[in-house]
C-alpha cells in the first residue's frame, strides 16, 4: 500500500496539528506502509531552512518541502502543485490534512484526474466557531472549492464524536470516520524533572503551576482563562499560570491585555514556544493542565498533559467528551473554568488521583501505534472500495 500524506506545513508555529501529522505518518511508516509526506516550507511568517524538492528519508517515511508563495493568508506554491499534478497517480491513497489551504487544492484535483481515492482530516476547521471566525472569507471559499472537495471525498476523518456531530449540519456526502490524535508513550518518562525548565524560569520555582500549553490565538480561550484566573488567584497566593505557545498572529499583546484588565498579570509568565525536553520539564513542572478553547479538532497538547498525569481542566469545545471521567470538561465560560480550577488547587490529593487516572487512560487508548492500526484499516477498505457505514464510531466510522 502506498500512501501520500499532504499538510500545508509543519512549522513549529503551527503547534499541535503539525505535531500530529509527523507522528502519524511515522506510527503509519513503523506498520509497514510505504508512506510519503509533502509540503511547503511555511513557518508562519518566514520559511523553514531546509532542502526544498527533493526527499529526505526519515526513520519510517519520506519528507519533502516545496517552495511557498505567500499571498496574505494563503501559501501557494506552484512547484507542489505541479508536483502533484505529476505524481498523485502513483499512491493507492491520499491523505489531506487541514482545509481552506491552497495547497490541499491541487491534491484534490490531482486525485479526482487520476481516479485516486482521497481522505481529508479537517482538523477542527469545519467547527461551527472555526467557519465562523473571518467567516466573510470562508464562506465563498468553502462554497466555490472546498465543499465540492469534500463531497467528493472517499471519507472524511474527523478526530472526536462531537466534532463529527457539531459538522452534521453541514450536510456532507461522504461517509465520516472518528479517529483521534494520540501521543508517544517514551516522550512521557517518568523520570523527566522539572529542573530545565526551572532553570530558564527560575523566578517561578516555588509556585503551584497552572500550565497552558498552546497557540496565541482567538479560538484558544485565554480571555476566559485571563477572567477565571483572576477570580482565584488571591485565594490560592502560590498559583501562578504558564501560557506557553508561540505567537503567530500578533495575538500577544491582546491575551497580555485580558489578565492586565483581570488583575492578575503579574502572576502569569508568557514563555514562548516550548518544544522537546524543555516542553516536557515544563509539564513535569506544572501541578494542572489547562485548556480553555472556544474550538479544537483534537488537542495534542490536553494528550500531552494528561500523559503528563496532570489533573486537567479543559472546555467542551476542546472535543473530548470521553475525558469527562478523569478529567474536569466544563462549559466555555470562565465561571465554570475558575471553579474546576479551584478544586484542583483545594483539593491536590485528589487532582493527583484523577491526573493518574488520565494518564493510564491515555497510554491505554491514545498512543500513536494503536491509532495508526485503525486508520490502515480505513485505508484498506477504501481502497478495496469497501462500504465505511459498516463501521461502529468504536472501531471507526459514523453515518452522521
Amino acid at each position: 500500500m502506498r500512501v501520500l500524506v499532504v499538510v500545508p506545513g509543519l512549522g513549529n508555529v503551527y503547534g499541535g496539528p503539525s505535531k500530529s501529522v509527523v507522528e502519524l505518518t511515522q506510527a503509519l511508516g513503523h506498520r509497514g506502509i510505504s508512506i510519503d509526506l509533502v509540503t511547503t516550507n511555511a513557518n508562519g511568517s518566514s520559511s523553514l531552512d531546509v532542502p526544498l524538492n527533493a526527499w529526505i528519508k526519515k526513520e519510517s517515511y519520506r519528507l519533502q518541502y516545496f517552495p511557498y508563495w505567500a499571498v496574505k493568508d494563503y501559501k501557494i506554491s506552484f512547484s507542489l502543485t505541479r508536483w502533484l499534478w505529476n505524481n498523485v497517480k502513483n499512491y493507492d491513497l491520499v491523505h489531506t490534512n487541514a482545509i481552506f489551504s491552497y495547497a490541499i487544492l491541487p491534491a484534490y484535483w490531482a486525485c479526482q484526474k487520476d481516479r485516486v481515492p482521497y481522505i481529508v482530516t479537517p482538523r477542527g476547521m469545519l467547527e461551527p466557531w472555526a467557519l465562523s471566525y473571518k467567516a466573510w472569507k470562508k464562506n465563498f471559499y468553502y462554497s466555490l472549492l472546498e465543499k465540492p472537495a469534500l463531497n467528493r471525498a472517499n471519507a472524511i476523518h474527523m478526530l472526536a464524536s462531537t466534532e463529527a456531530q457539531r459538522t452534521e449540519s453541514l450536510q456532507l456526502k461522504a461517509p465520516v470516520t472518528i479517529i483521534p490524535n494520540g501521543i508517544q508513550r517514551q516522550d512521557f518518562d517518568p523520570l523527566v524533572i522539572a529542573k530545565l525548565f526551572y532553570q530558564k524560569f527560575p523566578e517561578i520555582k516555588d509556585k503551584k503551576l497552572i500550565i497552558f500549553l498552546g497557540r496565541i490565538d482567538p479560538k484558544k480561550g485565554l480571555d476566559l482563562l485571563a477572567k477565571a484566573f483572576g477570580r482565584i488567584h488571591n485565594q490560592f497566593s502560590q498559583a501562578h499560570l504558564i501560557i506557553a505557545g508561540p505567537d503567530n498572529i500578533g495575538f500577544l499583546q491582546t491575551a497580555k491585555n485580558y489578565f492586565s484588565e483581570a488583575g492578575c498579570l503579574d502572576k502569569v509568565t508568557f514563555t514562548g514556544l516550548l518544544t522537546g525536553e524543555l516542553k516536557y520539564s515544563a509539564l513535569a513542572a506544572a501541578s494542572i493542565y489547562v485548556a480553555p478553547s472556544y474550538s479544537e479538532g483534537f488537542s495534542i497538547s490536553v494528550l500531552e498533559g494528561m500523559a503528563s498525569g496532570l489533573p486537567c481542566v479543559m472546555t467542551t469545545g476542546c472535543n473530548f467528551p470521553e475525558a469527562a471521567e478523569v478529567a474536569h470538561v466544563v462549559d466555555i465560560n470562565p465561571e465554570a473554568i475558575a471553579v474546576a480550577l479551584g478544586k484542583c488547587l483545594a483539593n491536590p490529593q485528589e487532582a493527583k488521583f484523577m491526573g493518574e487516572k488520565a494518564r493510564q487512560m491515555i497510554f491505554e487508548q491514545y498512543t500513536w501505534d494503536s491509532i495508526a492500526a485503525k486508520l490502515i484499516g480505513i485505508y484498506r477498505s477504501i481502497i478495496n472500495q469497501q462500504p465505511l457505514s459498516s463501521y461502529s464510531v468504536n472501531g471507526v466510522i459514523s453515518e452522521l
